[in-house]
């Protein structure tokens, strides 16, 4: 044990650990112990700091990064080394892709044992370096408190992400006195008063402007200054991918969401802008139709790129006008524009909106006894606007992003980086935080039994999400591309699958099995009823792939 000349009490490291997340204000840990940082645990039994006992470090991990993205400051979780690290990759890619804030801390061995190849012996640097936007490990108590403050500093500036701090086993039983950093806050990047004077210009002289709104680091004040903004200026606005409620959808000036399966006419109107006002967002891959609505590097339309990461800046699109800015600080200072009294562009935000709702209120009927576009309409007329809807990756989600329509500020959480089995733990994050909101998780087959024994967690927490398992036997994605590439030769995408309702059952939970879409209402009813965790077993025909396309019809061509 090392000598301290420092006076105060002595405390181990896993009690300054647990002392340095309480001083900068984490809320919850979620984890799954391991023997390696058995002092962090100890020392989480006499804290205020809530643990939620998860079943995999995967789970565990998702969770913290939906509690970031609800939150705007770091999600945290704690797992053990090795297995319990590689688990958790799972969720730690989701926060780089998302750019959102969270901190994973992992159990380590003993300094002492480095290079020895000892039991679970991980290079934490090298296997988390090109994810991570800082991986270090954490060799004498005393730093702990500089350490964490600094990991909470670094997951939420610029653009956010994940950070991940190593705990050697002897670092975290060894004793230290050291005082406390004061709570860290998000430093905050703001627009230049020029910059906002040459958006004004740009504007002024646009014919045909439409913004787009995207990434993290938005707030619900924001939101609304951002619709003040386009009020004014009888803007267009459209959502980037899995980024919809940031915008209300019935909002007059609402255009729709750039994503997997875009509106042809929301398309159109972006290739025919001459003012692109992108906030937040990257354009990345999926929004931008695999990098074909913008051409690279020089965009044919004026582009304004408002983003809080400088990186980012002239990434991929030269920006006309780059704005270093967090989305919030941006749309605090627009209030400074003068809107004029008339704009070039009068109209179409009508225009875009009525073909929003069209586009969105078509009711497709496809193959098989469940409809799902009934489902999604008796949710539109049946849940209040507040409820946080989850989803992972698979052909399912297609009916909530284009059929359903978020009015409120944080009622989605889904993985932009279309990881499956994100929807279950995001979902026991979303009510753990807001347990007065209802919460649905939905989930394909395939999607749920990616995390599905975090149904567990949701009971012992008395999380009562309602998940709604669309289940159709098969990966439908990856069929779906399969039967377009190499029709008529199935591989490895057929699912034998359980009863899923007897599975929510086993753990006392309400479960029911729904055929119909007449049946789903009442069952819904009854879930929500029940006061309990809650799993609706749908049964979807795999013909009926997408809203607008069979199977049969993609194999044909």
């Amino acid at each position: 044990m090392k000598e301290r000349t420092m006076t105060g009490e002595m405390k181990t490291g896993g009690r300054l650990l647990v002392e340095a997340l309480e001083r900068q204000g984490a809320e919850r840990v979620f984890c799954v112990p391991g023997e390696s940082y058995l002092a962090v645990l100890d020392a989480l039994y006499d804290a205020d700091l809530p643990v939620t006992v998860c079943r995999q470090e995967g789970g565990a991990a998702i969770m913290a990064e939906a509690w970031g993205k609800m939150t705007g400051r770091p999600g945290i979780c704690m797992v053990t080394r090795g297995p319990g690290a590689t688990n958790a990759a799972a969720g730690l890619h989701i926060a780089q892709q998302d750019s959102t804030p969270m901190i994973l801390f992992i159990g380590q061995i003993e300094t002492g044992m480095r290079g020895r190849d000892a039991f679970q012996e991980v290079d934490y640097r090298q296997m988390f370096g090109g994810i991570a936007k800082w991986v270090a490990e954490i060799e004498d108590a005393a730093r702990i408190p500089e350490m964490v403050q600094r990991a909470f500093y670094t997951a939420t500036s610029g653009r956010p992400g994940p950070v991940v701090l190593a705990l050697p086993e002897d670092v975290l039983v060894e004793e230290a006195s050291v005082a406390h950093p004061a709570p860290f806050e998000p430093v905050e990047t703001f627009p230049a008063p020029d910059q906002i004077g040459e958006l004004e210009r740009l504007l002024k002289a646009s014919k045909s402007p439409l913004a787009i709104l995207g990434g993290s680091r938005w707030t619900e004040a924001a939101r609304e200054e951002f619709t003040r903004f386009a009020e004014r200026f009888r803007l267009p606005v459209a959502c980037s991918f899995r980024r919809q409620m940031l915008f209300d959808h019935l909002h007059p000036n609402y255009a729709g969401d750039v994503g997997i399966g875009i509106s042809p006419a929301l398309k159109a109107r972006i290739e025919e802008a001459d003012l692109l006002l992108l906030v937040g967002g990257r354009l990345s891959e999926m929004p931008s139709q695999s990098y074909t609505l913008l051409d690279i590097p020089e965009p044919r339309q004026k582009l304004v790129h408002v983003h809080p990461g400088a990186e980012e800046l002239g990434r991929v699109y030269r920006p006309g006008l780059a704005i270093h800015a967090s989305p919030s600080a941006f749309a605090g200072a627009l209030g400074a524009l003068d809107a004029p009294g008339e704009v070039a562009w009068e109209g179409a935000s009508q225009a875009a909106h009525e073909a929003y709702l069209q586009w969105s209120g078509a009711r497709p009927r496809v193959p098989g006894n469940l409809q799902m576009s009934d489902v999604v309409e008796w949710l539109e007329a049946n849940l209040p606007e507040d409820a946080i809807l989850t989803n992972g990756a698979g052909n399912y989600a297609t009916w909530i992003h284009r059929f359903h329509r978020f009015r409120r500020f944080m009622t989605q959480l889904a993985p932009t980086s279309g990881s499956m089995g994100y929807g279950l733990p995001a979902a026991v994050a979303a009510k753990l935080k807001f347990p007065d909101r209802t919460v649905i998780a939905f989930a394909g087959d395939g999607c749920l039994q990616m995390t599905m024994q975090e149904f567990g967690t949701a009971v012992q927490e008395g999380a009562a999400i309602i998940v709604v398992v669309v289940d159709n036997g098969i990966y439908g994605t990856i069929r779906m591309h399969q039967e377009r590439d190499y029709p008529g030769r199935v591989s490895a995408t057929t699912l034998v699958n359980p009863d899923f309702a007897s599975f929510a059952r086993a753990y006392s939970a309400h479960a029911e099995t729904v055929e119909t879409a007449e049946e789903f209402g009442p069952a819904f009813e009854r879930a929500r009823a029940s006061g309990k965790p809650a799993l609706l077993h749908l049964k979807l025909d795999p013909e009926a792939i997408t809203p607008v396309r069979t199977l049969s019809q993609i194999r044909a061509g």
